[in-house]
């Protein structure tokens, strides 16, 4: 229904001692705003004004989505100064003024000149004025008016999601909440019922309903079981205009998944099992598997299985697999076939998390037999222990019984056995058995000494079925038996000094036994009966398996005796006890104050001014020695001739020392003070070495003081015969060498330090016989002086 609204100009008029508000007739005011009149009044000579008049505008509306033969017509503008002459012309300004909005300027009529959506747009905001058309003068002031777009039901409603998704648990109870689902529509909610929307279901029912003002679906069925269904499909409709007739609508889908909760326990598909088991499984050995079903899902189906106390539950076991929620039958123990043939256990599987809200609906638990058989086998011989261990005494005769092993066939046949050593333990055979009872007997005599131990094998064999054998290990520790006697623990080099005083210990003896006694080694140190009382040492034991060899005399003389012969008798505390006699070799040495040996030969005293053996070949040494250097020195200077007079700092050679200073020569006696060679003080006192035993004490002759200026290679012979002479002379190793070149140098020197002093030219014409190494330098001294 479309309503047209006229616009009427009013005009206001302000009178003199009242003030009317009224509208006003058609007619042309002829007086600007600013105009006065003047009239009589009470107060005469006060001037009146006229109050400007304006436009007041109805508010405008207009039906969206307008689908009529011809444009909507929304309204016309009039002024009360328009006479229909044609002399006002109205102009119209803001949104959508001369697309959307069209005015006749002549008429003022306002029309749509399109079809408007109010969800786009729901009002406009226009201007308008009129204008005297000759003067162009405003007859009326601008003002705004508002165009209301009124809604029609053109939008159906939509929900937020095209498809929902919810869960609840099974068993929930009716009126349980699932989810809420939400449509909105673009109509206008002020206006009309063009936008109150109602909810109603489709498709879910009888499961599910859904609240029709809030959109919230709920359970409609108590006790709905995920076991029996698991999805449903649930097809909510909104529609406008309060659900009545005409009203549009939309529709959304709800996916509804039933959560599994425990209310299902596990059950046996059957009560009884059988299995069977060989007796020979080992520990661990799996025999079958059993399961409870339990239609619920993940922890709500997992099922813990046991044993109960009973016949069987210490022979086997029950573990549970969590991937398949089986319970597994595994051996225990080892099974007997002659001991039980048949086993019954009472298997329990039971649900590990329970749910409250469900343990009325019964136990959470079932339980079946398993009924397990032994089946018999022909099994090895099993020997009484798992290992023996025999002792037997070393000193045992050959075919002397050591012990027995015993075995026996498990099986009800009770086969006979037969016994054997295995070869390849016993490579010497040593022991043998008697293969009817297993006793072990000797085949060879036993040393402890040798190996304390021998670790055999047994094989224990039935005869009626020779694979079926078993073995066992047997270990044989030999007892020891005081069987060897005591004796010194190495070999002793004994000496005592010339000067050595009495009750002197010269030397600390010990004894080593192979036997090894239980209570350990006792040892006992004794003379032998003959030099129990001896004249020059005597023997003290120390108690500890040591004893010290003592002096009983001040003073012993080499040109008397050189050597003493000590026997010592060593005894053990074992039984039998055993004994040895050792002699100890005492030599007689000379010594000095502080008891370091000197010499222990004899031959020194008879031969005071000869030389001994060492010192001939020492001397010999030192002369081989001196004509080896001489050779090096000689093949060393004819290779100086060949070689360049500089050498570089690269040239690498073995043993050969290069020094940069020159020196002066032999003649030099500034660079070192060869005093200090002639000097006899400098020499140290004679003293012996106690890391060399001398083979003869020599007598040192004191050579005559070199106080002359004598020539230095005499000086140095003369210091190398007095050092061969002398057996407290350094190693030969250590021993220093003296070379001397001679008095004068063949070679002249080389050096250019005076060169400027010289007059005359130098010759270097000799230079280019040294070779190509020397022809720069020849090229820069012999040749012709150049620009």
């Amino acid at each position: 229904m479309m309503r047209t609204y006229s616009l009427t100009v009013l005009l206001w008029s302000c009178m003199l001692h009242a003030v009317h508000m009224m509208p006003s007739q058609k007619r042309t005011n002829k007086h600007s705003p600013s105009e006065r009149i003047t009239g009589l009044s009470e107060n005469d000579g006060e001037t009146l004004h006229r109050t400007k008049r304006g436009w007041m505008w109805n508010q405008f509306f207009l039906l969206e989505e307008y689908t009529g033969p011809d444009t909507q017509y929304v309204g016309k503008l009039h002024t009360d100064q328009d006479k229909g002459d044609g002399n006002l012309k109205y102009i119209l300004t803001g949104d959508g003024a001369g697309s959307l909005f069209i005015i006749d300027e002549n008429t003022g009529d306002i029309h749509a000149a399109k079809k408007l959506d109010r969800e786009e747009k729901s009002l406009y905001v226009l201007r308008a004025k009129a204008i005297d058309r000759k003067t162009g003068r405003q007859v009326e002031p601008e003002s705004e008016f508002i165009i209301k777009i009124h809604d029609i039901n053109d939008n159906e409603p939509k929900f937020t999601k095209d498809m929902y998704t919810a869960s609840i648990p099974e068993m929930s109870g009716v009126g349980t909440s699932v989810i809420q689902v939400t449509a909105t529509d673009a109509d206008d909610a002020n206006y009309g019922n063009s936008a109150k929307v109602v909810y109603s279901i489709l498709q879910g029912q009888p499961y599910f309903s859904v609240d029709p003002e809030t959109g919230i679906i709920k359970t409609a069925l108590p006790d709905m079981s995920r076991e029996n269904r698991e999805q449903y499909q649930v097809v909510i409709q909104a529609k406008d205009m309060g659900g009545q007739m005409g009203g549009l609508s939309g529709t959304t889908t709800v996916n509804i998944t039933l959560t599994d909760v425990n209310d299902n326990p596990p059950r046996f598909p059957q009560s009884t099992y059988q299995f069977n088991s060989p007796e020979s499984a080992p520990p661990g050995t799996p025999l079958g598997r059993i399961k409870a079903n339990d239609p619920d899902l993940g922890e709500n189906a997992e099922t813990e299985y046991s044993i109960s106390n009973g016949e069987g539950s210490d022979m086997f076991d029950i573990i549970t697999d969590k991937d398949t929620q089986e319970g597994i039958i595994t051996v225990k123990k080892q099974l007997d076939f002659e001991n039980k043939m048949l086993y019954t256990l009472r298997v329990e599987a039971t649900n590990t998390h329970l749910d409250p809200h469900f343990l009325q609906l019964g136990p959470f638990k079932d339980t079946a037999l398993v009924k397990i058989s032994v089946e018999d086998i022909d099994e090895p011989p099993v020997f009484s222990r798992p290992s023996y261990l025999i002792e037997v005494d070393e000193d045992a005769k050959e075919g002397s019984i050591i012990g027995q092993v015993v075995a026996q066939d498990p099986d009800i046949t009770k086969n006979t056995i037969k016994y054997s050593v295995d070869r390849h333990t016993d490579l010497d055979r040593i022991f043998n058995i008697y293969s009817g009872n297993g006793s072990l007997f000797i085949s060879k005599p036993l040393d402890r000494e040798e190996t304390p131990w021998h670790n055999i094998t047994v094989i224990a064999t039935e005869i009626n079925n020779p694979k079926q054998s078993s073995q066992i290990p047997v270990f044989i520790r030999i007892l020891d038996i005081n069987d060897h006697a005591p004796e010194f623990a190495k070999y002793y080099e004994t000496f005592v000094c010339e000067n050595a005083k009495a009750g002197q210990l010269i030397q600390t003896v010990s004894a080593v036994d192979k036997d090894e006694p239980p209570r350990g080694h006792k040892f006992f140190f004794e003379l032998v009966p003959e030099f129990a009382v001896h004249p020059n040492f005597s023997i003290v034991d120390n108690k500890d398996n040591t004893a010290g060899i003592m002096t009983r005399r001040n003073g012993y003389s080499r040109s008397k005796t050189s050597t003493y012969l000590l026997p010592v008798i060593i005894f053990d505390n074992d039984y039998p006890i055993q004994s040895s006699t050792s002699t100890l070799t005492i030599r007689v040495c000379a010594c000095d104050s502080r008891g370091n040996m000197q010499s222990c030969n004899a031959e020194a005293l008879l031969l005071p001014a000869g030389l001994s053996t060492g010192a001939l070949v020492a001397i010999l040494l030192c002369i081989i020695i001196l004509l080896v250097l001489v050779v090096l020195f000689a093949a060393l200077k004819r290779q100086r001739k060949k070689e360049p007079l500089i050498i570089s700092k690269d040239d690498v050679r073995d043993n050969i020392v290069t020094y940069n200073d020159e020196g002066g020569g032999e003649e030099d006696t500034q660079a070192f003070d060869i005093g200090t060679l002639r000097n006899p003080e400098a020499r140290e006192e004679s003293k012996m070495r106690r890391d060399v035993i001398p083979e003869t004490i020599f007598q040192i002759r004191r050579t005559t003081p070199l106080w002359e200026n004598i020539d230095v290679q005499d000086f140095i012979h003369r210091r190398l015969k007095e050092n061969d002479s002398d057996p407290a002379a350094p190693p030969y190793d250590s021993l220093a060498t003296y070379a001397y070149e001679g008095n004068d140098s063949i070679a002249n020197s080389l050096s250019s330090l005076e060169s400027l002093t010289t007059d005359g030219n130098q010759d270097y014409d000799y230079l280019s016989d040294w070779g190509p190494r020397f022809k720069k330098l020849a090229d820069m001294y012999g040749g012709e002086d150049s620009d």
